[in-house]
């Protein structure tokens, strides 16, 4: 599960204020719910894009800090989508995910690789349990 944050000064329910139809939009219909630490998000099980086995999104609240959009993409692997011709799917299936992550945080593909990679980078200058 990836969780993603928000530009600076802007707030996940401002951005998508109906985070259920902004899923459907993209994915298909929301099939039920799945706890994710403490957080009902919302389950596509049969996506509209043949790439997708599965998609889980929603909101993550936290009462120190903004909240955050956690999304968990399950994809078929390659070899499976060529053996089914659905491999045409896959560039609909990135399209999707990336204007998905766009509307919800305002960032596209550079701004959130460099953001994940900051914060990657923080965690390793913190020293374990010393």
């Amino acid at each position: 599960m990836e969780e993603y944050k928000m530009r600076r000064g802007e707030y996940l329910e401002e951005r998508v204020p109906d985070m259920e139809a902004t899923i459907e939009e993209y994915f298909g219909p929301i099939t039920g719910t799945e706890e994710y630490k403490g957080n009902d998000l919302h389950v596509v099980a049969d996506p509209d894009n043949p790439v997708f086995n599965r998609v889980v999104a929603g909101t993550m609240s936290y009462s120190s800090k903004k909240d955050k959009l956690a999304v968990d993409f399950d994809e078929r692997e390659l070899e499976e989508l060529m053996e089914t011709g659905d491999v045409d799917a896959a560039a609909d299936a990135n399209n999707a995910k990336n204007d998905f992550l766009l509307e919800c945080t305002g960032r596209d593909a550079k701004a959130r690789r460099e953001s994940m990679k900051r914060a990657v980078e923080d965690d390793a200058e913190t020293p374990d349990n010393v």
